[in-house]
Order: structure tokens, then C-alpha cells, then sequence
């Protein structure tokens, strides 16, 4: 079972502020010219803050109220400002004897695999 939640736009604000929060302040999020010298050539989006935009997808898909239990994630390639993430659940499990629900999530950017892992929630008002 798929189920398709939003679609974000990752914004050099969203960068900003993500970096600001966190004091990830790494100059591959920043600095163009240092990010130029890297495999990725230009500036890249936080991983983590890439892994939040399911976290923000959750109350969308488990109702208001959800509580994130665990995550495990893998990142597959970069994102860049001005991506548009798409984030998928997927393999959506009750867990037996528990009020807990587990997942697959997936992030693509076009057609792209960017991060993918499982998870599992407490789920909120559905």
C-alpha cells in the first residue's frame, strides 16, 4: 500500500533556517565556491532536514496527534535548493499486540531516490 503525501520546495530559507536551528552552519549547505570543490558541485540541502520533510508528512498520512517512535534512514543522493521532494509511504503494518503502526518511507526528487528508510509511529486521529 502507497500512500503519496506532499510535495515540498526546498527553499534557500528553509536551508537557512534548518542551519540556523541546528548550528549545522556546514559550508556545503552554504558557500558556493566551497561546494563547487565538492562531488556534489553546488550547495546542498541538510540531509536531516530532508528526513523532517516525513516527519512533517506524518500527521498527513497517520492524523493530527502522531508521535514519531523510530526512524531509520538512508541517503541516497543529494538535494538541492529548489528541489521538489516528494515523500512516500509505503508497507504501512499495524504492529500485533501495540498501538504502534511501522512504515517504509521514500523521498525522490523527480524520479530519483534521495532517502528511504523505515519507521514507526504512534498513530494521532485518523
Amino acid at each position: 500500500m502507497s500512500i503519496y503525501t506532499n510535495k515540498y520546495t526546498v527553499t534557500g530559507k528553509m536551508i537557512a533556517d534548518f542551519g540556523s536551528a541546528t548550528g549545522d552552519m556546514n559550508p556545503v549547505h552554504f558557500d558556493e565556491s566551497y561546494a563547487a570543490k565538492t562531488r556534489f558541485k553546488k550547495p546542498i540541502a541538510h540531509g536531516m532536514l530532508t528526513a523532517g520533510l516525513i516527519s512533517a508528512s506524518l500527521v498527513d498520512c497517520f492524523g493530527e496527534g502522531t508521535i514519531y517512535v523510530s526512524q531509520q534512514l538512508n541517503f541516497k543522493a543529494p538535494v538541492y535548493y529548489k528541489d521538489e521532494v516528494d515523500i512516500v509511504f509505503e508497507d504501512i503494518t499495524e504492529i500485533t499486540n501495540s498501538s504502534k503502526v511501522s512504515f517504509t518511507a521514500k523521498a525522490f526528487v523527480g524520479d530519483t531516490l534521495i532517502l528511504e528508510g523505515t519507521g514507526t509511529v504512534i498513530p494521532g486521529d485518523r
